[in-house]
């Protein structure tokens, strides 16, 4: 009667779990060498992931037209070399300029705008307000330039650490192509090499498990890429036509951003805010319409034509896990956030299924006849 409590059971299995992970987390220096080796391959992976994604469906394409697997992968290749070639040469140093110059005039940036609040702050109507509150807002952006000045003459004491990320991302860069070749070659074998570890009777569910995985994870990589492709085009053509200084740079970073739902955009527009705000008041005008008609475009045609409703997830489900894989894990949870959850619902999901099914079967052989 009291194993038979399916409370009590879940209680005793909580329990076992929870003496499972005190014992590993004493012998944690055990784990060491695995977790180094993960952080090591994880870069690359996800990379090699990422592009498998995007090239795998134009490696089936003209595999149904007759064109043997191993040729379309080189061809893709030398594709993909050309393209970089051409972006090397006629993008990346002029985005490499803009770069430069916005971060020699950006502390001079925020010092005009601190100047125009605190001409602002002594307005007949703010002064009131002012002796209420007693806050000084000449202060904060002077404070708040002397920090980004200072930040800026000390990034040269960063180097070290910012020389050790460069090598992890050309070590990962080195080692995408050989990885992204045998994903495309050999990509289709995995999910049955991966259930020979599985008892056979669960074989054939695993494989509709990592067949949801992958539908997930291929319609969240493409759709959101493409998706912020989009975004950038646009919102250059759209700084094109207002005359906003940077804009090149300024699409390329909220084309980058916006991989990141609803968090992204947020980030990506505070840069074009400052140079527009610097610019003149109507340039700012200019730049929120820009914005808001980019934005209106991509919610109400561009995503639910290339996105779908696939993940089927809220908004501020997807917003809370953002901020909460940003926090464990930085940047890297941060681009893995919605996707690792779409992963991991899939498997809850599919675990839910399985153990009412057994439930109920459990139910009714307990409550057959016996003869």
């Amino acid at each position: 009667m009291f194993l038979n409590n399916k409370f009590v059971l879940f209680l005793l299995i909580l329990l076992l779990i929870g003496l499972n992970v005190m014992v590993l987390m004493r012998v944690s220096f055990v784990f060491e060498p695995f977790v180094i080796l993960l952080k090591t391959i994880v870069l690359p992976v996800v990379l090699a992931g990422v592009a498998y994604y995007l090239l795998n469906p134009l490696v089936d394409f003209l595999e149904k037209h007759r064109i043997r697997r191993i040729y379309s992968i080189f061809g893709l290749f030398i594709a993909i070399i050309g393209l970089i070639t051409w972006a090397i040469v006629s993008v990346v140093p002029l985005i490499q300029a803009q770069i430069l110059d916005i971060a020699e005039e950006f502390p001079s940036y925020i010092r005009q705008i601190g100047q125009e609040l605190a001409g602002l702050w002594y307005s007949p109507i703010i002064n009131d307000v002012k002796e209420t509150l007693n806050i000084d807002i000449q202060r904060f952006a002077e404070s708040f330039s002397n920090r980004t000045t200072e930040f800026i003459d000390n990034a040269s004491g960063r180097v070290f650490s910012f020389v050790g990320t460069i090598t992890e991302v050309v070590l990962a860069i080195v080692t995408l192509p050989f990885i992204l070749f045998y994903l495309l070659k050999d990509g289709k074998r995995l999910p049955g090499y991966i259930v020979q570890f599985i008892p056979v009777k669960l074989r054939g569910q695993s494989l509709q498990v990592l067949g949801d995985i992958n539908h997930q994870i291929s319609s969240y990589i493409r759709g959101q890429i493409i998706v912020s492709f989009c975004i950038g085009v646009l919102l250059y053509i759209g700084y094109l036509i207002i005359g906003l200084d940077y804009s090149l740079t300024l699409a390329v970073i909220a084309a980058f951003t916006s991989v990141v739902p609803y968090v992204g955009p947020t980030i990506a527009i505070t840069p074009a805010l400052i140079i527009a705000l610097v610019t003149s008041p109507i340039m700012l005008l200019k730049m929120v319409a820009v914005w808001t008609i980019v934005q209106l475009v991509e919610g109400k045609f561009i995503s639910p034509q290339i996105m779908g409703k696939n993940l089927h997830i809220h908004p501020i489900t997807i917003i809370f896990v953002i901020l909460t894989a940003g926090n464990l894990f930085g940047i890297i949870g941060i681009l893995l956030a919605v996707p690792g959850y779409a992963v991991l619902k899939v498997i809850c999901t599919h675990a839910f299924a399985w153990i009412k099914q057994y439930s109920k079967l459990y139910d009714e052989k307990k409550t057959e006849p016996k003869k």
